[in-house]
Order: C-alpha cells, then sequence, then structure tokens
C-alpha cells in the first residue's frame, strides 16, 4: 500500500506564486526528516558513522518511495521503454535491489547474493552516446514482474538483515570504512527515484495514475519582466570535500580544493520558458553561429526545434507535464540539453558558468567566506528550494526568496539541475570508491558536462554543496536548466 499523505499548505516563505496552495506531502518521509541527518540520511552512532535504527528506516523509506513511484504507472507500461537511451521499466525495477546486494552484501559482507543471475542482468544500466548504441544493448527477454518482484523481496529481506546485525561498518574492508556500503545504496536508490520520474515523464498519459488533486502551480505567473545580473566579486571556491568534512560523499567529490574565481556576472534567476521562446522565434536553431560545431550536428540529427518538453498544438505552446500538456508556463525555467542552454546563452553574447563560477555564486560571500548552503549553514527545509519531490513540476523561477545567496542569486538548489561549462572529471588526487568503482570513471571521457544543485526530484540529502551529478550535452530528458554568466565589466 502507498505510504500516507497529508495535505500542507503553502511553505512559509515562499511567494504569492505558492500561497493559499495546497500540497501532497509523504507522511512517512515528514517522519524520517526529523530522524535522518539531511547530510548523509543516516546519523552517527556513539561508536561509528551509521545507526542502524536510522539506516533501517531510511532504506524502508526509500523502498517505499520507489514502490509508490512504480504505482503511478499501469501494468501494460512495465515493458515499455519510453526513453531509447534507457533499458526499459522492468530494468529499474530489478536493478535498484540488485545493486545493494552487489555493492553493499556482496563487496561489504562477502555475502553470497540473492540470485546471481539476476544480480548480473540487473547490475549496471547504459550511457550510450545515441539510439543505434542503445539498441545494441537490447535484451531480448526480460524476466516476469512477478519474478522481480519476489527477488526485490528477497533482496530487501537479506539486506534488513544485515543492517540489523552484520558489521557493516569497520577498518577492515573498504567498502565498510564509514559506513561507505551503507551510505552508497541510500543514496544510488535515491538519484534513481529521479531517474524513474524523469522517464515517466516521457510516457503518454494513458500509462499513467495521475493523483487526486494535482495541479501545477504558477502555469500563468509572468515571471520577472527583465534579465537581471549580478556581478560576483573575485574570491576562492572550495570545490569538493575533505573526507572528513561529510560523512558520505562519490569519489567524484573528494578531494577538496580552491580556485582562484576571477569576476564574473551571473543571472539572478535561471532563464524562464518565456526568455527561451524569444531565441525560439527568432529562428535560434536555425542560425548555426550560435552553436557549437558538435552541437549543431547533433541538433540536425535529431531534427529538434524546440526543447524536448515543449510542444506545438495549433499554433500554441504547451509543456508536456506529467499528466498531461499545460499551456507553456512562462515564469517556469526552461529545461534543455546543455547544446541548447549554451546556443541561447552566445545568443545573448553570454555563457555558461563554469563549476567554480556556480560555486562562488552559490556558496561564496562578498567577505569570503563559505557557506554550506547558498542561504547559509540551516539544513534545507520547504522554505529554501523546489526539491525533495514536494511538486512533480517546476514552479516559477522566485518563488523561495529565502534560499537566495548571499549574492541575491536565486534557485540554486532546487528547481532544475544547473548546466554548467565544465567538463566531468576527477579532481586532483581523485580515486575510485570501493563500493562502485565504477560510478565516475567511466564517464571522465570529456562527453559529459557537470551539473549542480538540483530538481523538483532531488531528494534533500543529495543537496550538500559537494554533490556532482554529469549528463552527455544532447541529453534531453533530465530535469535540466541553466543560467547564463559573462565576464565582469
Amino acid at each position: 500500500m502507498p505510504l500516507p499523505l497529508i495535505r500542507l499548505a503553502h511553505p512559509p516563505g515562499s511567494t504569492p506564486a505558492l500561497r493559499g496552495r495546497l500540497f501532497w506531502y509523504d507522511l512517512a518521509r515528514c517522519e524520517s526528516f526529523r530522524e535522518v541527518d539531511v547530510l548523509t540520511h543516516v546519523a552517527p552512532s556513539e561508536t561509528g558513522v551509521v545507526d542502524r535504527r536510522q539506516a533501517i528506516g531510511a532504506y524502508r523509506d526509500n523502498r517505499a518511495r520507489t514502490k509508490q513511484l512504480f504505482e503511478m504507472l499501469t501494468p501494460d507500461a512495465y515493458y515499455e521503454r519510453p526513453i531509447p537511451l534507457r533499458h526499459p521499466v522492468v530494468f529499474y525495477d530489478g536493478h535498484i535491489p540488485a545493486f545493494a546486494v552487489n555493492s553493499f552484501l556482496k563487496r561489504g559482507l562477502g555475502h553470497p547474493g540473492v540470485d546471481s543471475d539476476l544480480e548480473t542482468l540487473f547490475a549496471r544500466g547504459i550511457d550510450p552516446a545515441d539510439k543505434r548504441a542503445a539498441s545494441a544493448s537490447a535484451i531480448a527477454s526480460w524476466p516476469s514482474r512477478d519474478v522481480v518482484r519476489r527477488y526485490a523481496e528477497r533482496a530487501d529481506d537479506a539486506i534488513l538483515s544485515a543492517l540489523e546485525s552484520a558489521t557493516i561498518e569497520g577498518d577492515g574492508n573498504a567498502v565498510l570504512c564509514r559506513g561507505q556500503g551503507v551510505f552508497t545504496m541510500l543514496e544510488h536508490e535515491e538519484m534513481h527515484q529521479e531517474t524513474l520520474l524523469y522517464m515517466w515523464h516521457r510516457f503518454d498519459p494513458c500509462f499513467k495514475r495521475c493523483p487526486d488533486g494535482y495541479e501545477p502551480v504558477g502555469t500563468t505567473e509572468p515571471g520577472p519582466t527583465r534579465r537581471e545580473m549580478v556581478t560576483v566579486t573575485p574570491g576562492r571556491a572550495t570545490l569538493g570535500a575533505g573526507m572528513s568534512q561529510i560523512r558520505f560523499g562519490w569519489d567524484n567529490e573528494f578531494p577538496a580544493h580552491s580556485i582562484d574565481v576571477p569576476a564574473f556576472s551571473m543571472d539572478v534567476h535561471d532563464v524562464t520558458n518565456a526568455e527561451y521562446r524569444e531565441f525560439v522565434d527568432a529562428g535560434g536553431y536555425d542560425d548555426a553561429g550560435c552553436w557549437s560545431a558538435p552541437a549543431w550536428r547533433r541538433r540536425q540529427e535529431a531534427g529538434r526545434r524546440h526543447p524536448l518538453f515543449w510542444e506545438r498544438r495549433d499554433g500554441e505552446w504547451f509543456w508536456c507535464g506529467m499528466f498531461g500538456p499545460v499551456p507553456l508556463p512562462p515564469a517556469w525555467p526552461v529545461y534543455v540539453t546543455h547544446d541548447e542552454a549554451t546556443a541561447f546563452a552566445r545568443w545573448k553574447g553570454l555563457r555558461l558558468p563554469t563549476e567554480a563560477e556556480y560555486h562562488r555564486a552559490a556558496f561564496g560571500t562578498p567577505d569570503g567566506s563559505e557557506r554550506a548552503y547558498p542561504w547559509g549553514d540551516e539544513p534545507p527545509d520547504a522554505t529554501r528550494g523546489n526539491f525533495d519531490f514536494r511538486f512533480r513540476d517546476p514552479v516559477p523561477v522566485g518563488s523561495f526568496p529565502a534560499g537566495a545567496s548571499a549574492w541575491g542569486v536565486h534557485d540554486l538548489l532546487g528547481n532544475g539541475w544547473e548546466w554548467t561549462s565544465t567538463p566531468f572529471a576527477g579532481f586532483p588526487g581523485f580515486e575510485v570508491m570501493a563500493s562502485y568503482p565504477e560510478y565516475s570513471a567511466d564517464f571522465f571521457d570529456g562527453e559529459h558536462y557537470v551539473v549542480k544543485g538540483g530538481s523538483p526530484a532531488t531528494a534533500r540529502g543529495l543537496l550538500r554543496r559537494s554533490f556532482r551529478n554529469w549528463f552527455r550535452p544532447h541529453y534531453p530528458y533530465a530535469y535540466a536548466t541553466f543560467r547564463c554568466a559573462g565576464d565582469a565589466r
């Protein structure tokens, strides 16, 4: 059964677009937020990093939320492949528990596993460059839903038993050092919950069950009347984290290092649908001068003439919502690829910010100090941004003024991942992690770009300053937006 839901009034400190609204909130998750550390999901015990009771609670919460997400789909969607570059739905139902078995039980505890064949089949997803490469990875026959669900139940039982009584933390095995295996499986599931949602987004509404009372927020709000940019003064930006600074991080988050960032200007708000429409209407998709040569080639091959999240009906623009089209909300951030974001920025005579510039604008301050979050050191809550699955859609830019940075830049966490111009690579001194050694290194290929921040479907524990995400420059399905930057004048 789905977890109980309650309806709550608008978050305090939100803008008028959100006031007077009610939204669905997961009661079990609300309870867990009071118990679970927001940075690592599991609070430390007196003898180590992992608290067993809270680890068990976090694991159960994750599995319950994943179940809810699968219950959004009708049964006939189970073997469909809504995104050609991803596996069909069935894979993810098996992959999440199989990953936990492979990374935590097997690598960490020497456990024999639950079903070696299924743990091989569901071991890893795909990240193909194009549909041809994705077709080459297609599997002829997938297990039945009953087989996958029975496997998941057995995997859950084995993992919960281990969390209850096994040695899950220690220095004898790198996977167990500081509870790495526990945190790896917990955050892996939360990251895949976002993947599931943007996959579900590509399904026709007939494959989905729309919740009672669902209504997008702020669809008619006009948004900012003019582009505002602020000047960020020169200073140091700390990227990554030290092992002693956070209880868990993925390998690409380490080690910490500082970069001198010259002065630059940055948009106060993410580029909105209304702003991006000006680029579309001006023929930006036909102007090769706005695009790099590889991006122009990819645009032509895809035949795309507007963002994937838009569609044209009877001469009017609509946004492809989770449960059906709505008239294009002008104040929502536009979701686009890196190629499209870069083309718009060039059209404006600007550019995308670097990862270091994002850090300086998000976490830096005029006096040179740095914060844990854009607003300060207080943990994320409902007043700070659109994240943690509270809404199924974006909201108008600037809806959470309490989440603004020291420079007055809004929505740096939540409402859409932020594209940067920085290719994804390891920091100096990078080392692969024991629980998931292929997590990052396989993507240090110059063909992926760093995104920072978070989206409506990003769990709050992933909002830590050092967390990094990445996508290919032409990947159109992610909840990724952008803002422009420029050299200081």
